[in-house]
């Protein structure tokens, strides 16, 4: 189940309900979905978007989308420094950023105009919406893994558009739950 934290605020919400209230007057939406199909843990994108097909193709009606695929990144996906460094600074895109996470976990950082900005960590189970134009980034967790069902409007994908704000350096890439210790070698870009 996700966790939100305002730091400016010392407030940490763990429940469900509180969550989705919360995330719901920034427009950001929030399920939890239990995990019905079982997939194993090695499956192909295509198995994984096949055992959901109903839930996604309910998501592509419900929100206008067009496309779905997977994304999975691991400790040793080339090229992950880089990757990352393109979502870690704070930015906006021109449709939604929709996620039903499989596995691992991630924070999405989330800077409204007239509040404080809040993070997000997500687990498997979360599927969360944020509308176009929400400020924000996303870092991985400690175990630097995420596996995740990506819906879209647009076939090709969103671009960021970067605000250069810097208020992304103010925060930590740091999650909160338990398996979270500092990875050597590893720094925020």
């Amino acid at each position: 189940m996700a966790i939100v934290k305002v730091p400016a605020e010392k407030v940490v919400l763990r429940d469900t309900g509180e969550i989705t209230a919360f995330l719901s007057t920034y427009g950001i939406d929030y399920e939890r979905w239990t995990p019905e199909h079982p997939v194993a843990a090695d499956a192909s994108p295509e198995e994984f978007l096949g055992a959901y097909a109903t839930e996604v193709e309910a998501l592509k009606q419900r929100g206008g989308y067009v496309t779905a695929d997977v994304i999975d990144v691991k400790p040793d996906t080339p090229n992950l420094d880089m990757m990352l460094a393109r979502f870690n600074r704070e930015h906006w895109h021109d449709e939604d950023e929709v996620r039903f996470i499989i596995e691992g976990r991630g924070l999405f950082h989330v800077h409204p105009a007239d509040d404080p900005v809040f993070a997000i960590e997500v687990e498997p189970g979360d599927l969360i919406r944020l509308p176009q134009g929400t400020h924000h980034w996303f870092d991985l967790c400690g175990d630097r893994r995420i596996r995740a069902i990506r819906l879209f409007k647009d076939t090709s994908g969103w671009t960021p558009h970067y605000t250069d704000s810097g208020v992304d350096a103010g925060f930590q890439p740091v999650c909160f739950g338990p398996a979270d210790l500092p990875v050597r070698g590893t720094t925020r870009q």
